[in-house]
């Protein structure tokens, strides 16, 4: 499972010589080329693929346009891809009538191989290898095995979710590699479930019009974002935060500077999330439905929610706007499969650890994630506080001007400032330099949540005690609720499959998909 490529001399020269001239690495070059043939991909398809009847052609066309694109990036290492793929389809047809075997077996296998592949290629920087696009396949052959094995129980007894993604037909070989390098997507997302394909390919979309003119609008902020991250980088180079120039700046410039650099560091993969969008657009594959004023909407793919993150005054707006798709990936196959457990607090952090663990073996995923977690749970515990103590003292200072526009101007230098110091280890990876910069910055983050996890200790306590002084009486064995109030399971529904108020629950408590119902445009 080695990291090597083997791709032609002459090939290689050209695409070498243009990396040079950029200033960039070849395989970002090779990267981002191949999210840009989505376009032409497109127009060939539309041009002259989608009229045609026989629908194993148009399987054929994007089985091989994607296998090539991967192989122009990845060479003889996109084998990987086919065994995965290949692997799928064998399970599939083994234990289809055993759902819990084809779960059990093609999730191990799948999430096993990609760890593997890290153990063998992972460096101490986020290198462009084979096991990038990879991680994308995983996720999509985890649900698509979910899927069928959904098709095999009784619709009623499948979630909303579930009954919209399960497979009551099994797809050809033919199809499934189509589905899975399907171009624009194959390499950084987004995930869609089988269904969404085979409904593109059945021309369920084809009468909706307007997805040309939308894909070139994302085309065009995609380009837009990478010109503002390529600028960034420029000033702001990763590098610079393990130097002492960056360590001897004064302490409020050193997290401002982390938090622009933050920023500059999610435009990189804003950027090609929007590109990737605005290809499917153009193949017109992303229909979601109907506004409402009755204009077809062009956004059930879309990956990032840009308003919502450009506005956004705290980390959960982060979380909500950002990798859209994994997040309600993971959400459906993951957190809502944990169920069973009857405890949303031990899904929530099963989900998050197995989006790190997805990521791969370095400790900056995990310290990510774990921050992640802290920081949600402290906002909601701030909004609680600030709701029910400070609100009410303040009289008719909360609905003046001045004081509407200081608290957005300090949410908002809050929001960009611990972006910068959640996402640092998630960039440096390893140990010794996300540390590095956390020493540079006197750990303000850890003090900063440790304070305020103690303070709210002693607020919950005193106002435990003040409620209890105030109560007439209290039934002796009264039983209350076993939710901590460190966690996001306060207040949280008992678990039921059929209940949407549960699922509404579900979304709150995670973050990590915003919605369950819809994807509707938001940017």
């Amino acid at each position: 499972m080695g990291a090597t490529t083997d791709i032609d001399d002459n090939d290689l020269d050209w695409a070498q010589n243009l990396a040079n001239k950029i200033g960039s690495p070849e395989a970002a070059i090779r990267l981002l080329l191949t999210i840009c043939a989505g376009y032409p991909v497109a127009l060939i398809y539309r041009g002259f693929i989608r009229s045609i009847p026989v629908f194993n052609v148009h399987h054929l066309f994007f089985a091989l346009t994607g296998s090539g694109l991967c192989y122009f990036n990845y060479g003889v290492d996109t084998y990987h891809s086919l065994v995965a793929i290949c692997t799928s389809y064998i399970l599939m047809h083994l234990f289809y009538k055993s759902p819990t075997y084809l779960i059990a077996t093609n999730f191990t296998f799948h999430m096993g191989y990609l760890l593997t592949g890290y153990y063998f290629t992972e460096s101490n920087d986020y290198d462009i290898l084979w096991t990038m696009p990879h991680c994308v396949l995983v996720l999509r052959m985890i649900g698509f095995a979910f899927d069928v094995a959904d098709g095999q129980k009784p619709h009623d007894k499948l979630s909303k979710d579930q009954q919209e993604c399960a497979l009551r037909e099994l797809p050809t070989l033919l199809e499934l590699l189509g589905f899975s390098y399907f171009p624009a997507s194959f390499l950084v997302g987004p995930q869609f479930p089988f269904r969404r394909y085979r409904r593109f390919i059945n021309r369920e979309f084809v009468q909706y019009k307007g997805s040309v003119q939308e894909g070139m609008k994302r085309l065009s902020l995609g380009l837009i974002y990478l010109g503002i991250r390529q600028v960034g980088t420029m000033m702001l180079p990763d590098d610079y935060f393990l130097t002492d120039a960056y360590a001897n700046q004064r302490f409020l410039r050193k997290i401002f500077y982390m938090g622009l650099w933050g920023k500059f560091s999610l435009y990189k993969y804003i950027s090609c999330w929007l590109m990737s969008e605005g290809a499917l657009m153009c193949l017109g594959f992303t229909y979601n439905g109907n506004t409402l004023d009755g204009k077809p909407d062009w956004y059930g793919c879309s990956n990032v929610k840009l308003m919502h993150l450009e506005t956004g005054t705290c980390m959960q707006h982060y979380v909500q706007s950002f990798n859209v798709n994994t997040n309600l990936w993971v959400a459906q196959y993951i957190y809502k499969r944990l169920k069973f457990l009857n405890n949303r607090t031990i899904s929530y952090g099963g989900a998050l650890g197995f989006l790190a663990v997805w990521h791969g073996f370095h400790s900056g995923y995990y310290m990510s994630f774990l921050l992640e977690y802290i920081v949600v749970t402290a906002e909601k515990q701030i909004e609680e506080v600030y709701t029910k103590s400070v609100v009410p003292h303040m009289g008719t200072v909360v609905e003046s001007s001045w004081y509407s526009y200081l608290k957005l101007i300090t949410l908002k230098f809050y929001n960009i400032v611990f972006m910068g110091f959640c996402l640092t280890p998630f960039i440096f990876l390893s140990y010794e330099r996300w540390i590095q910069v956390f020493h540079f910055v006197d750990y303000y983050g850890f003090i900063w949540l440790s304070g305020w996890l103690i303070f709210y200790i002693f607020y919950k306590y005193s106002h435990t005690d003040n409620t209890k002084k105030s109560s007439h009486s209290i039934r002796k064995g009264e039983v209350f609720s076993k939710a901590t109030d460190l966690s996001p399971t306060v207040g949280a529904a008992r678990y039921d499959k059929n209940s949407t108020a549960v699922d509404a629950n579900f979304s709150q408590a995670t973050d990590l998909s915003p919605t369950f119902q819809s994807n509707k445009k938001n940017n």
